[in-house]
């Protein structure tokens, strides 16, 4: 009996935000706000460069916690980068294997080097493991 693999990109969330690393934190919370997002991923600068991401907890840790003000602080300076993409194909037992052993909770879906979705345990269990 063959299980039926579910991919990555059938249980992904195509809308997502992307920003330049010179955003500030206060542009990155109203576009995550306006848009009702916790993930926002940071622009590569050049074709060599690599992807980065921001969490909202990012933003707790680094910013709020630390008393700064988010008008004057860049998405760059609270960000995580290199951030380990998905790849759209990879069966999504893979990729809860990927988030466990690394201790990911989401990560920004890849095809042909260009971000196209976010993957994150909410997606794993409500659509690879109920559907």
């Amino acid at each position: 009996m063959s299980r039926k693999v579910i991919k990555v990109k059938d249980v992904m969330v195509e809308r997502h935000l992307e920003l330049d690393g010179l955003a500030t934190v206060k542009e990155a919370l109203d576009l995550m706000k306006e848009n009702n997002a916790e993930i926002v991923i940071v622009k590569k600068r050049t074709e060599h460069d690599a992807f980065g991401i921001v969490l909202l907890s990012d933003i707790v840790k680094k910013v709020l916690a630390k008393d700064k003000a988010p008008d004057r602080v860049n998405v760059y300076e609270i960000m995580s980068k290199p951030v380990v993409p998905v790849d759209a194909d990879l069966d999504v037992r893979y990729c809860a294997r990927l988030f466990d052993r690394f201790g990911f909770s989401n990560a920004p879906v890849i095809t042909n080097g260009e971000v196209v979705g976010i993957v994150s345990y909410s997606e794993l269990i409500f659509h690879g493991l109920v559907d």
